[in-house]
C-alpha cells in the first residue's frame, strides 16, 4: 500500500485511516475491500509460467496481510476494525459471514473484505462487488483501495408509466 514499488508504506496507510475516520464519523457504514498488489509484485517475477491459480491464491494471500496491517492502524487510530476472509484461515482472521458483516456495519465497525472472493480467476474489483451486493448498501463510493456504504434506507420505486395513450391523447 503506497507509493513504494512493494510493501507497506506507513504514511499511506495512515492516510487512509484518517480518510476512512473522516467518513465514518458522519456515521457511514464502511466496507473496505483491500487488494494485495503492492506485496504480489514482490514475487512476481518469481510466479513467471506458475500455474494461474497457484498464483491467484498467492494474491488472495497478500490481501489477507493488507488487511490485517489496514485492521491494525485503523484500531490503532480510534476505530474498531474487523477483518473478514473469503479464505478459511480462522486462526488468523475470521472468515466472511454475511450476517456478522452487516452487523459489524450496523454497530459502526469498519469491516474489511480480504482474499477476494475466495476463488481464482476472479479480480478483486469483483469481490468488491460482491461485498457490496452481500453487506446491503444503498450506495457506493469507489475509492482507490476503498469503499464505503450508507446504511440501507427504504425507498418507493416510482411504476413506469405506461406507454400507451389514452384515445383522447393520440395523435392522427
Amino acid at each position: 500500500m503506497g507509493d513504494d514499488s512493494y510493501g507497506i508504506n506507513r504514511e499511506t496507510v495512515e492516510r487512509m485511516v484518517r480518510e476512512v475516520k473522516e467518513v465514518s464519523d458522519l456515521g457511514v457504514q464502511i466496507g473496505v475491500v483491500i487488494g494485495g498488489g503492492n506485496i504480489f509484485r514482490g514475487v512476481s517475477q518469481g510466479a513467471v509460467g506458475m500455474d494461474r491459480a497457484t498464483a491467484d491464491y498467492m494474491g488472495m494471500l497478500a490481501t489477507v496481510i493488507n488487511a490485517l496491517a489496514l485492521a491494525d492502524a485503523m484500531n490503532r487510530g480510534g476505530l474498531v476494525a474487523r477483518v473478514q476472509s473469503a479464505l478459511s484461515i480462522e486462526p488468523v482472521v475470521e472468515p466472511y459471514i454475511r450476517g456478522k458483516a452487516i452487523r459489524y456495519l450496523e454497530e459502526g465497525k469498519i469491516v474489511i473484505f480480504a482474499a477476494g472472493t475466495g476463488n481464482p480467476f476472479f479480480t478483486t474489483d469483483t469481490a468488491a462487488r460482491f461485498a457490496g451486493a452481500r453487506s446491503r448498501p444503498t450506495s457506493s463510493s469507489r475509492r482507490r483501495r476503498w469503499t464505503a456504504s450508507t446504511p440501507p434506507t427504504r425507498r418507493r420505486t416510482p411504476r413506469p408509466r405506461s406507454t400507451t395513450r389514452s384515445p383522447s391523447t393520440r395523435r392522427s
